[in-house]
């Protein structure tokens, strides 16, 4: 059961237009290594884990990548607000505009739209648990490579804590994979 609070994990109001960040934070939100295609692994995977253990961690992350998705959304939709037709096409964004406007929609920074081919569910436990401890450390590059990319601290704040979430989530899969190895998974 998923309960929605009305806030965010951590606040976003980002004061300052920045269209080049908009497009790179894409590839965070339907890129292979993002939000969406993690919160997605995780919820597809816990169905074959073998206890409840497992089960409740993976479905706990994957509910808190939903949370990023909306973290990133929200930065994304914040930094393009305001935008003329003119900068939306400098910062090469003029093809995602001519079919989504403004709104939201999960692709990479490159326009490549978001698929489920990104991620893997192979029912191994240590596979998947596997699986999952190299998607947290893909997507805590990833935003180490954002924040070198920004110096909006509004933005550089949100990244961080981001990141922050990818460590404590990489120690939690490594912590279940160790359970899961004792036990001859």
């Amino acid at each position: 059961m998923f309960k929605y609070v009305k806030h965010l994990n951590y606040p976003v109001n980002i004061k300052k237009k920045d269209l080049q960040m908009a497009k790179l934070l894409l590839t965070q939100l339907g890129g292979a290594n993002g939000e969406l295609a993690a919160s997605l692994r995780y919820f597809c995977q816990k169905f074959s884990m073998p206890d409840d253990v497992g089960r409740a961690l993976l479905n706990d992350i994957a509910t808190e990548e939903l949370g990023h998705c909306e973290m990133i959304s929200s930065m994304i939709y914040q930094l393009v607000k305001g935008a003329t037709t003119e900068e939306i096409k400098e910062f090469g964004l003029e093809s995602m505009f001519t079919e989504h406007g403004k709104g939201i929609y999960p692709a990479d920074s490159f326009g490549n739209p978001f698929t489920v081919t990104y991620f893997a569910v192979t029912g191994d436990v240590l596979a998947d648990i596997s699986e999952d401890m190299a998607a947290e450390q893909k997507a805590r590059a990833t935003y180490e490579n954002l924040i070198q990319m920004t110096s909006d601290k509004d933005v550089m704040a949100i990244l961080l804590f981001l990141r922050q979430r990818e460590i404590v989530h990489f120690n939690r899969f490594h912590e279940l994979y160790d359970y899961y190895k004792k036990k001859g998974y």
